[in-house]
């Protein structure tokens, strides 16, 4: 009987190990890819992208744009639809600029923010 207790108590301290390995694994994982997301537009905004310039290079990538919204109704709508967790950050920024174009990138989604000139002023990541 005693062995059977051993047993037990070393399963269940080998499964809680496990466990926690992969919750900071899985967690670890989405900090990274939030991360390069991120500094991967950084690096674009960098450039000042027109939207059409930059619509057509995510493209080529095979990050479609999948929403594209001018008016406060439009903009309101995104972020509502594809915003989660985020979705007062977008529609505050939406308030800002003109246009507001989503790009979907894999799991992540880019709400991407553009001036009268069309040009790329700031943006947002979405987990999926």
């Amino acid at each position: 009987m005693k062995r059977f207790w051993v047993v037990a108590g070393a399963l269940a301290v080998t499964l809680a190990a496990l466990a926690v390995a992969l919750w900071l694994g899985a967690a670890s994982f989405d900090a990274r890819r939030y991360d390069q997301h991120r500094r991967r537009l950084q690096k674009v905004m960098l450039e000042q992208p027109t939207a059409d310039r930059l619509t057509r290079g995510l493209e080529a990538e095979g990050s479609p744009l999948i929403a594209s919204a001018r008016t406060a109704e439009e903009k309101e709508r995104a972020a509502a639809a594809r915003g989660g967790a985020r979705f007062a950050e977008i529609r505050d920024k939406a308030s800002r600029y003109v246009e507001l174009r989503v790009y979907q990138a894999g799991d992540m989604l880019y709400f991407v923010y553009f001036d009268a000139d069309g040009v790329m002023r700031d943006f947002t990541c979405v987990s999926r």
